[in-house]
């Protein structure tokens, strides 16, 4: 191109020269010859300097332009986004290398087509693809605006790309159409992970919302920071209470050490802990929680510490009776054999001293502590006769208040004795009749006026006794104005052998206990240091026949 414009330009000079220096030479005197040819020389120059000019101008804009192309093209194609230019009727002018392999294009095949007619060109797969960039593409125009949308792109293996495409509409002055430049990045792996992430979030909600075991979250300071709503059914607090509160808040004082110890071991170890430790409820008494810390680690670093706590309360008072019941039946079996071994010899020592009582008058007072010592032994005998294996029991209809009357007739001699009030009050208007065993219960309310008259203090003691009914449940209550007991030995209450009167055998409340079971009824005990103590018996009324009182 170079050389024809050489030769052109050559040929065209040397036909000029000539011929003006023959029409200057045909049409002017000798006089102004000279002069002629040298403006026609100065305009020849002017001429050629003024052409040469505009076309070294037209191809430095030219090499710029194409330099500047070529900075743009390797630009594009060094991106790892999809980019598109278009033009205003949405021809595709330039794109980068990921959008043709995006759509399986080639360099040669996109330029001055439309995405309907690259979805017709390419595999008919991405025909779908072309028509909704399409429709995005003019809704773009439509609003004026840069829009940010995501499109999916099916692949031929099945897959799904994802893009986070924005578009940029320009326009001429007049407001008319000039362009529409396309930038997409892939966000399928990010969508992906997000996915993942969703999921494992909605696990660890699950999880901590509809856990049964309370889970509670801390700082390191072991201040609250999140409760899941178990908290509130485990420990009668709602999650709001306790946020930003320390954990110690919800333990009792004496535990406070102990807690700060297995934080500061969590803190420093890195290390999960389990134990077991009483929790003040909101609502009642305390509650045992089998728990255990874990350290809470974002990004390699200990944020926080997480605890689960499961309420083993129940489970530990089950696992309490099973041990009583088990040292009942083993008490029991060996009571069997040891009392019908010491029944036998003991009628025969009581013969022996009735005997002599009657023959030896001159030692008849120590005979009369030999005989009491003896009956206190038989007493011990048919107690323990009571733990052995239970036999058949024939329940009656029996009226409750009767046989409290009839025991407490019976004892009312010995309260005297001691100058000790036994008072019996009943609010009910009719009687309660329950099926039960009388003598059985005559028994339990005998150990249990009697151990109200011991611990009752002598010339001023006065024993309360009620009987009230709550719904289907017979309730009587025996109070007494002693010493009290302390919280730890009302926790021992019941246990074989276990007393703290100096001469018991802790047979009665054993025995006691055992009626009440037998019944399916229950019983507590209550008591304050020096103020005095309050049994409540509850036995259901399974056959109720009302009669009015006379």
């Amino acid at each position: 191109m170079k050389t024809k414009f050489l030769i052109f330009f050559f040929l065209g000079s040397i036909i000029w020269v000539i011929s003006t220096n023959l029409l200057i030479r045909e049409f002017h005197t000798s006089s102004n010859l000279i002069s002629m040819i040298h403006i026609k020389e100065i305009l020849y120059i002017s001429f050629t300097t003024c052409l040469f000019y505009y076309f070294i101008k037209r191809i430095e804009e030219l090499n710029t332009s194409k330099e500047d192309k070529e900075r743009l093209s390797t630009l594009i194609n060094a991106m790892v986004d999809f980019v598109n230019f278009k033009d205003e009727k949405g021809r595709w002018i330039e794109a980068n290398k990921v959008a043709l392999e995006l759509f399986n294009l080639e360099e040669d095949q996109y330029r001055g087509k439309t995405d309907i007619e690259l979805g017709d060109q390419a595999r008919s797969f991405y025909k779908n693809s072309f028509a909704h960039c399409m429709i995005s593409d003019e809704e773009t125009w439509d609003s004026g605006k840069i829009a940010r949308i995501e499109e999916n792109i099916l692949q031929p293996d099945g897959t799904k790309k994802i893009f986070d495409t924005i578009k940029v509409p320009l326009f001429h002055e007049d407001r008319s159409r000039k362009g529409l430049v396309i930038i997409g990045r892939d966000i399928s792996e990010k969508k992906r992970l997000d996915e993942l992430l969703q999921e494992s979030q909605q696990q660890y909600k699950s999880l901590f919302l509809y856990s049964q075991d309370m889970i509670v979250m801390m700082d390191l300071s072991g201040r609250i920071t999140q409760a899941n709503p178990q908290f509130k059914e485990i420990t009668g607090y709602q999650p709001e209470e306790v946020l930003q509160q320390p954990i110690t808040h919800l333990f009792p004082k004496d535990l406070h050490d102990e807690l700060f110890k297995s934080l500061e071991h969590i803190r420093q170890t890195n290390q999960h802990i389990q134990c077991e430790m009483a929790m003040n409820h909101k609502n009642g008494p305390q509650i045992i929680l089998e728990c255990t810390a874990v350290p809470m680690i974002i990004n390699n670093k200990q944020a926080g510490i997480i605890c689960y706590g499961k309420d083993v309360t129940k489970l530990r008072l089950a696992e309490e009776q099973l041990r009583k019941t088990e040292k009942l039946s083993v008490v029991g079996e060996l009571s069997a054999s040891v009392a019908h071994e010491i029944r036998n010899p003991l009628t025969s020592l009581k013969g022996f001293v009735q005997v002599l009582t009657t023959e030896d008058s001159k030692h008849e007072f120590y005979y009369r502590i030999m005989e009491e010592e003896l009956d206190r032994i038989n007493h011990i005998v048919s107690e323990l006769l009571l733990l052995a294996k239970p036999q058949e029991i024939k329940f009656i209809q029996a009226d409750i208040y009767e046989l409290l009357h009839n025991v407490i007739s019976l004892l009312k001699t010995e309260a005297s004795l001691h100058n000790i009030q036994i008072q019996l009050k009943s609010y009910l208007r009719t009687q309660i009749s329950i099926l039960c065993e009388p003598n059985q219960l005559k028994q339990l309310f005998i150990n249990l006026i009697k151990n109200a008259i011991e611990a009752s203090t002598d010339g001023d003691g006065e024993i309360m006794i009620s009987l009230e009914k709550e719904e289907d449940t017979a309730i009587i209550k025996i109070s007494d104005n002693g010493d009290g007991m302390s919280p730890e030995l009302l926790t021992k209450l019941g246990e074989p052998f276990y007393s703290s009167k100096e001469k018991g055998t802790g047979l009665g409340l054993t025995v006691s206990n055992k009626i009440v079971q037998s019944h399916n009824g229950s019983i507590h005990f209550s008591s304050i240091l020096h103020e005095g103590t309050t049994v409540t018996v509850k036995l259901p009324i399974q056959i109720a026949s009302r009669v009015p009182v006379g």
